[in-house]
């Protein structure tokens, strides 16, 4: 009975446009002032997403929509004070790997039963997507992405360095060895680092470590909750990120910013980042201020058995007390949720993989640039088992890691001392 009523009251709000009713919603991917609301010409993640926002605010009849932008690295933080305080926004982005500690406290609304009603159509998600935000047989989100680990490639440094191939494509490396080789070929030719990435700050090193793993056909906890840190397969894919450090091919102290940077200024022959800064690197490329001139997106390359980079997905979530207790503000809500999953071609622009599956088939999707470099990726994206200790296992792997190449801790005593740590937190 509740669900009729809420699709007859969302069909009467969106007819009648009375009753303007504020919805608050809480973000990261970075501020953007001067966004507008044209969902098709705005670039980078920041801008992208506030361009949507701000096109549901204008286009949403009785609807407004109030943006609490945050900085990712402390956004889980502000958002668990938000739920202790009692006051969560009434819509907020996540994580998939969060959807098991929220979903798991009863802090999310279970939406399975409005989306249709509200002009959401889950039969048009990719499978992975409504895996994403399912939990126990409930829907708790609406899916926005697909994002994995990519090698963002400067292929001038690649071509001097003799790293092309026939098809202008670049020449990646399929074994710890023949990575370390081409590190040599580009320094020596160029006289730059052959990679670079956040080792320093946020845990984009965890994610290497753990898509080398995953290569080897291993993961660092089971899926009956044994942790299995402390490995030769994770010492293996340690060495493989250190062998660069030790020969002098990457630096180890970069932050997520200052590796950034150092690829836009010719630095470093490859970026590891995610698929969420495409089209900002397709941009810079572009600007003849710039140094990275000649740019190119390709998979994760594969170094030992198996294919297989760091994955996740983004939704919207809508906490369950605003269900339970202010069903305008939550038919709004929907209505705003729905605005966004009709948009995610726009939100695809960034780079990022869509969720629906009319747009995966589109040709629009197609031909946004560069897709077709890392077509592969979905086939080999990867994660760990869901967790409800996810954070703050990724939190003790970050700071175990970054104890072996920024302070010289001995690999098999940060390991050792990590897989202690990540039972505890499995064993609750």
């Amino acid at each position: 009975m509740k669900h009729v009523l809420i699709g007859t009251a969302l069909a009467a709000t969106a007819a009648s446009g009375l009753s303007a009713q504020e919805v608050s919603l809480g973000r990261f991917f970075g501020a953007c002032e001067d966004a507008g609301t044209d969902t098709t010409t705005s670039t980078g993640e920041a801008c992208i997403i506030q361009s949507i926002i701000n096109a549901a605010d204008a286009e949403l009849d009785g609807i407004t929509v109030n943006t609490l932008p945050t900085d990712w690295g402390n956004y889980y933080d502000q958002i668990i004070a938000a739920y202790a305080g009692g006051e969560p926004p009434d819509i907020h982005v996540m994580h998939r790997h969060r959807v098991p500690q929220f979903a798991g406290l009863g802090a999310l609304a279970e939406l399975s039963g409005d989306l249709e009603a509200a002009g959401i159509d889950p039969s048009d998600w990719a499978p992975a997507a409504l895996e994403a935000v399912s939990h126990e047989g409930g829907i708790y989100g609406v899916p926005m992405d697909f994002h994995a680990n990519l090698w963002h490639v400067n292929m001038e440094l690649m071509d001097a360095a003799g790293l092309v191939n026939d098809d202008g494509t670049p020449i990646l490396p399929t074994s710890p060895e023949e990575l370390l080789e081409h590190a040599r070929m580009v320094e020596e030719a160029t006289g730059h680092d052959y990679l670079a990435a956040d080792f320093a700050q946020f845990p984009i090193g965890v994610r290497l470590v753990l898509s080398l793993m995953w290569q080897q056909g291993e993961n660092i906890f089971t899926e009956d909750g044994t942790a299995t840190v402390d490995t030769e397969a994770a010492r293996n894919a340690v060495t493989t990120i250190t062998q660069l450090f030790d020969a002098g091919y990457a630096n180890p102290q970069l932050n997520y910013a200052d590796s950034q940077q150092a690829f836009l200024n010719g630095e470093a022959a490859v970026l590891v980042n995610g698929t969420w800064v495409v089209d900002f690197y397709a941009s810079e490329a572009a600007n003849p201020d710039v140094a990275l001139s000649d740019y190119h997106v390709a998979d994760f390359p594969t170094l030992f058995a198996e294919g297989a980079t760091w994955a996740d997905s983004h939704m919207w979530a809508i906490p369950a007390s605003v269900q339970a207790n202010e069903p305008e503000t939550y038919r709004a809500a929907l209505r705003v949720l729905a605005f966004i999953n009709d948009h995610n071609i726009d939100w695809a622009r960034t780079g990022h993989m869509a969720v629906r599956t009319s747009v995966l088939e589109s040709a629009e999707y197609a031909g946004l640039p560069h897709r077709d470099e890392y077509a592969g990726t979905a086939a080999i994206a990867r994660d760990t088992p869901a967790s409800d200790s996810y954070g703050a296992i990724q939190d003790v792997l970050n700071r175990e890691l970054q104890a072996i190449w920024l302070t010289g801790k001995p690999v098999d005593d940060a390991l050792a001392d990590a897989e202690l740590e990540v039972q505890d937190l499995l064993d609750g």
